[in-house]
């Protein structure tokens, strides 16, 4: 895999090891990862990614 460039969370607390980062590969999905663990990370599409803030942003995720 070629290498990411990540982009910290504007939302992320500075210095204190809370910072979620975002990087787009060159097919076009998206990778997320914590700061903290930048060996792990989760890739999905730009489509599932909106959808998922857009839920977060609404309240429409339901508690499990």
């Amino acid at each position: 895999m070629s290498q990411l460039t990540w982009q910290k969370s504007s939302y992320s607390t500075g210095g204190q090891g809370e910072c979620v980062e975002v990087a787009a590969d060159a097919a076009g999905l998206v990778h997320l990862r914590e700061s903290d663990r930048p060996e792990q990370s989760a890739i999905t599409t730009s489509t599932a990614l909106a959808a998922l803030l857009d839920a977060i942003k609404s309240n429409r995720l339901s508690p499990r």
